[in-house]
Protein backbone atom coordinates (compact mmCIF):
# COMPACT_ATOMS: atom_id res chain seq x y z
CA UNK A 1 0.00 0.00 0.00
CA UNK A 2 1.45 3.13 -0.58
CA UNK A 3 1.93 5.74 1.94
CA UNK A 4 -1.13 8.04 1.12
CA UNK A 5 -2.98 5.06 1.37
CA UNK A 6 -2.02 3.89 4.45
CA UNK A 7 -2.65 7.41 5.75
CA UNK A 8 -6.09 7.71 4.57
CA UNK A 9 -6.57 4.67 6.15
CA UNK A 10 -5.33 5.32 9.30
CA UNK A 11 -7.21 8.77 9.01
CA UNK A 12 -10.95 6.75 8.58
CA UNK A 13 -9.64 4.34 11.45
CA UNK A 14 -9.45 7.28 14.06
CA UNK A 15 -12.45 9.05 12.58
CA UNK A 16 -14.37 5.81 13.06
CA UNK A 17 -13.09 5.20 16.67
CA UNK A 18 -13.94 8.70 17.39
CA UNK A 19 -17.40 8.62 16.04
CA UNK A 20 -17.74 5.21 17.93
CA UNK A 21 -16.51 7.01 21.25
CA UNK A 22 -19.11 9.61 20.58
CA UNK A 23 -22.15 6.58 20.13
CA UNK A 24 -21.26 4.25 23.11
CA UNK A 25 -18.92 5.76 25.90
CA UNK A 26 -20.75 7.90 27.87
CA UNK A 27 -18.00 9.79 29.77
CA UNK A 28 -17.08 11.03 26.06
CA UNK A 29 -20.46 12.13 25.35
CA UNK A 30 -20.73 13.74 28.70
CA UNK A 31 -17.98 15.43 27.52
CA UNK A 32 -18.84 17.18 24.63
CA UNK A 33 -22.51 17.53 25.66
CA UNK A 34 -21.16 19.86 28.76
CA UNK A 35 -18.82 21.85 26.48
CA UNK A 36 -21.52 22.26 24.03
CA UNK A 37 -23.65 23.49 27.68
CA UNK A 38 -20.79 25.83 28.77
CA UNK A 39 -20.71 27.26 25.32
CA UNK A 40 -24.78 27.82 25.22
CA UNK A 41 -26.06 28.46 28.74
CA UNK A 42 -24.03 32.07 28.84
CA UNK A 43 -25.96 35.11 28.00
CA UNK A 44 -23.91 36.57 24.92
CA UNK A 45 -22.26 40.14 24.80
CA UNK A 46 -24.76 42.87 24.75
CA UNK A 47 -23.25 44.10 21.35
CA UNK A 48 -26.84 44.60 20.58
CA UNK A 49 -27.69 46.87 23.59
CA UNK A 50 -24.98 49.50 23.10
CA UNK A 51 -26.26 53.01 22.61
CA UNK A 52 -24.00 53.75 19.07
CA UNK A 53 -26.73 52.46 17.20
CA UNK A 54 -30.77 52.09 16.88
CA UNK A 55 -30.89 48.35 16.07
CA UNK A 56 -33.64 46.25 14.53
CA UNK A 57 -33.94 42.52 14.91
CA UNK A 58 -36.81 40.39 13.37
CA UNK A 59 -38.05 37.85 15.64
CA UNK A 60 -41.20 36.73 13.17
CA UNK A 61 -41.71 37.21 9.43
CA UNK A 62 -44.33 35.63 8.75
CA UNK A 63 -48.10 36.09 8.12
CA UNK A 64 -50.97 33.44 9.49
CA UNK A 65 -50.26 31.04 6.35
CA UNK A 66 -48.19 28.42 7.70
CA UNK A 67 -44.36 28.40 6.98
CA UNK A 68 -41.48 25.71 8.24
CA UNK A 69 -39.08 28.20 9.74
CA UNK A 70 -40.76 31.79 9.97
CA UNK A 71 -42.43 32.76 13.06
CA UNK A 72 -45.58 35.06 13.25
CA UNK A 73 -45.03 38.94 13.42
CA UNK A 74 -42.65 40.63 15.86
CA UNK A 75 -40.54 43.20 15.60
CA UNK A 76 -37.62 44.13 18.21
CA UNK A 77 -36.11 47.79 18.53
CA UNK A 78 -33.16 48.25 20.25
CA UNK A 79 -31.83 51.81 21.93
CA UNK A 80 -29.40 52.57 24.86
CA UNK A 81 -29.27 49.22 26.56
CA UNK A 82 -32.84 48.25 26.50
CA UNK A 83 -35.02 46.79 23.70
CA UNK A 84 -38.44 47.42 22.85
CA UNK A 85 -41.02 44.34 20.94
CA UNK A 86 -43.94 44.89 18.16
CA UNK A 87 -46.19 42.53 18.39
CA UNK A 88 -45.46 39.29 20.07
CA UNK A 89 -46.88 36.49 17.11
CA UNK A 90 -47.17 32.89 17.76
CA UNK A 91 -43.40 31.66 17.58
CA UNK A 92 -41.67 34.79 17.98
CA UNK A 93 -40.36 33.99 22.27
CA UNK A 94 -38.84 30.91 20.98
CA UNK A 95 -36.70 33.21 17.82
CA UNK A 96 -35.87 35.74 20.21
CA UNK A 97 -34.78 33.32 22.67
CA UNK A 98 -32.34 31.50 20.60
CA UNK A 99 -31.03 34.31 20.12
CA UNK A 100 -29.02 34.22 23.98
CA UNK A 101 -30.16 38.21 24.78
CA UNK A 102 -30.73 39.42 28.06
CA UNK A 103 -34.50 39.40 27.96
CA UNK A 104 -35.14 41.03 30.85
CA UNK A 105 -34.05 44.48 29.35
CA UNK A 106 -37.10 44.56 28.22
CA UNK A 107 -39.11 47.90 28.17
CA UNK A 108 -42.38 47.56 26.73
CA UNK A 109 -44.17 45.99 23.92
CA UNK A 110 -46.03 47.66 21.49
CA UNK A 111 -49.03 46.18 19.67
CA UNK A 112 -50.42 47.18 16.15
CA UNK A 113 -53.75 45.68 16.51
CA UNK A 114 -55.80 42.69 18.35
CA UNK A 115 -55.28 39.74 15.28
CA UNK A 116 -54.27 36.69 16.39
CA UNK A 117 -50.95 36.41 15.12
CA UNK A 118 -49.47 39.76 16.17
CA UNK A 119 -50.55 39.09 19.89
CA UNK A 120 -50.43 35.17 20.29
CA UNK A 121 -47.33 35.17 22.60
CA UNK A 122 -47.91 37.91 24.69
CA UNK A 123 -48.21 35.74 27.94
CA UNK A 124 -45.36 33.40 27.11
CA UNK A 125 -43.24 36.92 26.56
CA UNK A 126 -44.54 37.85 29.93
CA UNK A 127 -43.31 34.92 31.53
CA UNK A 128 -40.16 34.43 30.30
CA UNK A 129 -38.86 37.90 30.59
CA UNK A 130 -39.89 37.89 33.89
CA UNK A 131 -38.50 34.51 34.82
CA UNK A 132 -35.32 36.05 32.68
CA UNK A 133 -35.41 38.70 35.89
CA UNK A 134 -37.30 41.42 34.71
CA UNK A 135 -37.93 43.94 37.55
CA UNK A 136 -40.86 45.94 36.16
CA UNK A 137 -43.97 45.26 35.28
CA UNK A 138 -44.30 44.57 31.78
CA UNK A 139 -45.56 47.51 29.81
CA UNK A 140 -47.92 46.45 26.82
CA UNK A 141 -48.96 49.81 24.79
CA UNK A 142 -51.54 49.67 21.93
CA UNK A 143 -54.87 51.00 20.80
CA UNK A 144 -57.47 51.33 23.09
CA UNK A 145 -58.86 48.19 23.50
CA UNK A 146 -55.16 46.91 24.35
CA UNK A 147 -56.87 46.68 28.30
CA UNK A 148 -58.47 43.64 27.52
CA UNK A 149 -55.93 41.69 25.79
CA UNK A 150 -53.66 42.37 28.64
CA UNK A 151 -56.78 41.27 31.23
CA UNK A 152 -57.01 38.37 29.27
CA UNK A 153 -53.80 37.07 28.88
CA UNK A 154 -53.32 37.69 32.56
CA UNK A 155 -56.02 35.51 33.75
CA UNK A 156 -54.86 32.64 31.20
CA UNK A 157 -51.70 32.78 32.98
CA UNK A 158 -53.22 33.23 36.21
CA UNK A 159 -52.70 30.05 37.43
CA UNK A 160 -49.45 29.26 36.27
CA UNK A 161 -47.73 32.38 37.55
CA UNK A 162 -49.41 31.00 40.56
CA UNK A 163 -47.69 27.47 40.47
CA UNK A 164 -44.48 29.34 39.67
CA UNK A 165 -43.95 31.97 42.44
CA UNK A 166 -45.04 28.95 45.11
CA UNK A 167 -42.55 26.66 42.95
CA UNK A 168 -39.69 29.28 43.32
CA UNK A 169 -40.33 31.54 45.85
CA UNK A 170 -41.57 35.01 45.67
CA UNK A 171 -38.00 36.37 46.38
CA UNK A 172 -36.48 35.07 42.82
CA UNK A 173 -39.93 35.54 40.97
CA UNK A 174 -41.80 38.80 42.49
CA UNK A 175 -45.54 38.69 41.81
CA UNK A 176 -45.50 42.77 41.28
CA UNK A 177 -42.70 42.48 38.67
CA UNK A 178 -44.74 39.57 36.33
CA UNK A 179 -47.53 41.91 35.87
CA UNK A 180 -48.29 43.58 32.71
CA UNK A 181 -49.56 46.89 32.61
CA UNK A 182 -51.87 48.15 29.74
CA UNK A 183 -51.57 51.59 28.35
CA UNK A 184 -53.96 52.68 25.68
CA UNK A 185 -52.90 55.21 23.08
CA UNK A 186 -55.64 56.93 22.63
CA UNK A 187 -55.23 59.93 19.94
CA UNK A 188 -54.98 58.46 16.54
CA UNK A 189 -57.73 56.24 16.78
CA UNK A 190 -59.47 59.31 17.57
CA UNK A 191 -58.19 61.39 14.36
CA UNK A 192 -56.33 63.48 16.42
CA UNK A 193 -53.07 62.61 14.52
CA UNK A 194 -49.77 61.13 15.76
CA UNK A 195 -49.03 60.85 19.35
CA UNK A 196 -45.98 59.96 21.57
CA UNK A 197 -46.89 56.45 22.88
CA UNK A 198 -43.49 55.57 24.61
CA UNK A 199 -39.99 57.61 25.31
CA UNK A 200 -37.05 56.81 27.71
CA UNK A 201 -33.51 57.31 27.59
CA UNK A 202 -33.43 59.03 24.53
CA UNK A 203 -35.66 56.72 22.59
CA UNK A 204 -39.09 58.00 21.16
CA UNK A 205 -42.25 55.70 19.98
CA UNK A 206 -44.70 57.89 17.88
CA UNK A 207 -47.93 56.10 17.12
CA UNK A 208 -50.09 56.80 14.04
CA UNK A 209 -53.04 55.28 12.63
CA UNK A 210 -53.30 53.30 9.40
CA UNK A 211 -55.96 51.20 7.49
CA UNK A 212 -56.55 47.85 8.40
CA UNK A 213 -60.18 48.10 7.84
CA UNK A 214 -62.50 46.19 9.11
CA UNK A 215 -59.79 46.17 12.13
CA UNK A 216 -59.86 49.73 14.13
CA UNK A 217 -58.27 51.00 15.37
CA UNK A 218 -54.84 49.93 13.78
CA UNK A 219 -51.11 51.79 14.56
CA UNK A 220 -47.66 51.70 13.24
CA UNK A 221 -45.35 53.09 15.00
CA UNK A 222 -42.13 55.67 14.20
CA UNK A 223 -38.86 55.06 16.27
CA UNK A 224 -35.93 58.14 16.64
CA UNK A 225 -33.18 57.98 18.77
CA UNK A 226 -30.34 60.05 18.31
CA UNK A 227 -30.84 61.26 14.71
CA UNK A 228 -31.84 57.92 13.58
CA UNK A 229 -35.26 56.45 12.80
CA UNK A 230 -37.44 53.68 11.87
CA UNK A 231 -40.66 53.25 11.06
CA UNK A 232 -43.50 49.52 11.34
CA UNK A 233 -46.19 49.88 9.19
CA UNK A 234 -48.21 47.38 10.44
CA UNK A 235 -50.87 46.06 9.09
CA UNK A 236 -52.47 48.16 6.60
CA UNK A 237 -53.26 49.28 2.82
CA UNK A 238 -50.94 51.96 1.17
CA UNK A 239 -52.17 54.89 3.22
CA UNK A 240 -51.21 59.04 3.29
CA UNK A 241 -51.23 58.31 7.65
CA UNK A 242 -47.62 56.00 7.05
CA UNK A 243 -46.37 57.77 4.50
CA UNK A 244 -45.92 61.10 6.33
CA UNK A 245 -45.01 58.84 9.33
CA UNK A 246 -42.32 57.87 7.08
CA UNK A 247 -40.87 60.48 5.76
CA UNK A 248 -37.09 61.25 6.21
CA UNK A 249 -36.96 57.98 8.19
CA UNK A 250 -33.90 55.71 7.26
CA UNK A 251 -35.74 52.43 7.36
CA UNK A 252 -39.36 51.58 6.56
CA UNK A 253 -40.18 48.32 7.97
CA UNK A 254 -43.37 47.43 6.08
CA UNK A 255 -45.93 44.51 5.61
CA UNK A 256 -46.19 42.99 1.80
CA UNK A 257 -49.24 40.58 0.92
CA UNK A 258 -48.10 39.05 -2.62
CA UNK A 259 -51.91 39.18 -4.06
CA UNK A 260 -50.90 37.53 -7.49
CA UNK A 261 -49.66 34.68 -5.25
CA UNK A 262 -52.61 34.44 -3.12
CA UNK A 263 -54.88 34.78 -6.59
CA UNK A 264 -53.36 31.62 -7.80
CA UNK A 265 -53.82 29.84 -4.49
CA UNK A 266 -57.30 31.04 -4.44
CA UNK A 267 -58.12 29.24 -8.28
CA UNK A 268 -56.41 26.00 -6.39
CA UNK A 269 -58.41 25.87 -3.39
CA UNK A 270 -61.48 25.90 -5.58
CA UNK A 271 -60.62 23.61 -7.70
CA UNK A 272 -59.59 21.23 -4.71
CA UNK A 273 -63.36 21.81 -3.11
CA UNK A 274 -61.91 24.08 -0.33
CA UNK A 275 -64.44 26.92 -0.56
CA UNK A 276 -63.73 27.93 3.03
CA UNK A 277 -60.23 28.95 1.85
CA UNK A 278 -61.15 30.24 -1.30
CA UNK A 279 -63.10 32.82 0.43
CA UNK A 280 -60.62 33.72 3.12
CA UNK A 281 -58.28 34.37 0.54
CA UNK A 282 -60.44 36.04 -1.53
CA UNK A 283 -61.03 38.63 1.77
CA UNK A 284 -57.96 39.07 2.67
CA UNK A 285 -56.49 40.63 -0.49
CA UNK A 286 -58.82 44.36 0.35
CA UNK A 287 -56.43 45.10 3.42
CA UNK A 288 -53.09 44.59 3.11
CA UNK A 289 -50.21 46.37 1.08
CA UNK A 290 -48.53 44.65 -2.00
CA UNK A 291 -44.84 44.69 -2.38
CA UNK A 292 -44.80 47.31 -4.98
CA UNK A 293 -47.17 49.38 -3.17
CA UNK A 294 -44.99 49.01 -0.60
CA UNK A 295 -41.79 50.17 -2.65
CA UNK A 296 -43.81 52.94 -3.42
CA UNK A 297 -45.34 54.67 -0.18
CA UNK A 298 -40.92 54.08 0.38
CA UNK A 299 -40.42 55.82 -2.28
CA UNK A 300 -43.01 59.07 -1.39
CA UNK A 301 -41.70 58.58 2.04
CA UNK A 302 -38.11 59.11 0.83
CA UNK A 303 -36.79 56.17 3.23
CA UNK A 304 -33.48 55.00 2.59
CA UNK A 305 -33.89 51.60 3.68
CA UNK A 306 -37.62 49.00 3.11
CA UNK A 307 -38.10 45.69 4.77
CA UNK A 308 -40.40 43.76 3.73
CA UNK A 309 -41.82 41.88 6.49
CA UNK A 310 -45.53 39.69 7.87
CA UNK A 311 -45.04 37.99 4.49
CA UNK A 312 -48.12 36.59 2.72
CA UNK A 313 -47.71 33.95 1.71
CA UNK A 314 -44.24 33.39 3.18
CA UNK A 315 -41.91 32.19 0.38
CA UNK A 316 -40.84 28.59 0.93
CA UNK A 317 -37.71 28.86 -0.91
CA UNK A 318 -36.12 31.52 -3.18
CA UNK A 319 -38.06 31.03 -6.16
CA UNK A 320 -41.29 31.59 -4.86
CA UNK A 321 -39.77 34.63 -3.13
CA UNK A 322 -38.41 36.11 -6.76
CA UNK A 323 -42.38 36.08 -7.62
CA UNK A 324 -43.52 37.55 -4.49
CA UNK A 325 -41.48 40.51 -5.44
CA UNK A 326 -42.09 40.45 -8.96
CA UNK A 327 -42.17 44.35 -9.84
CA UNK A 328 -40.21 46.12 -6.89
CA UNK A 329 -37.04 46.64 -8.28
CA UNK A 330 -38.99 48.08 -11.33
CA UNK A 331 -40.54 50.79 -9.05
CA UNK A 332 -37.48 50.94 -6.55
CA UNK A 333 -34.30 50.09 -8.05
CA UNK A 334 -32.04 48.83 -4.97
CA UNK A 335 -32.83 50.13 -1.36
CA UNK A 336 -35.35 47.36 -0.37
CA UNK A 337 -34.70 43.50 0.83
CA UNK A 338 -37.30 40.64 2.33
CA UNK A 339 -36.75 40.16 5.90
CA UNK A 340 -35.92 36.84 7.41
CA UNK A 341 -36.28 35.52 10.88
CA UNK A 342 -32.84 36.89 12.91
CA UNK A 343 -32.61 39.87 9.87
CA UNK A 344 -30.53 42.46 11.84
CA UNK A 345 -30.33 46.13 10.66
CA UNK A 346 -28.24 48.46 12.43
CA UNK A 347 -28.11 52.71 12.09
CA UNK A 348 -25.09 53.77 13.79
CA UNK A 349 -25.49 57.05 15.68
CA UNK A 350 -23.69 60.45 14.38
CA UNK A 351 -24.03 59.47 10.84
CA UNK A 352 -26.15 57.84 7.80
CA UNK A 353 -24.74 54.14 7.20
CA UNK A 354 -27.61 51.19 7.12
CA UNK A 355 -25.61 48.13 8.04
CA UNK A 356 -27.64 44.74 7.42
CA UNK A 357 -26.58 41.28 9.16
CA UNK A 358 -27.84 38.69 11.21
CA UNK A 359 -28.24 38.79 14.72
CA UNK A 360 -28.26 34.55 15.01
Amino acid sequence: MRRGGKIGAGVAIAVAAVAAALWFVPAVQDRVVGLAIDRLIPLRAGEVFGDDALRVAFCGTASPLPHPTRARPCTAVFAGGRFVVVDLGPGSWNRFASWRLDAARIDAVLLTHFHSDHIGELGEWNLQTWVAGRPDPLVVIGPPGVDRVVAGFAEAYAQDTAYRIAHHGPELLSPDAGRMQARAVAGPAEGEGPATAWERDGLRVTAFAVDHAPVSPAYGYRFDYRGRSVVVSGDTVKTASLVDAARGADVLVHEAQANHLLGQMREAAERAGRPRVAKILHDIVSYHTSPVDAARAANEAGVGLLVLTHLTPPPPNALVERVFVRGVEDVRPGGWLVADDGVLVELPVGGDAIRVGRID
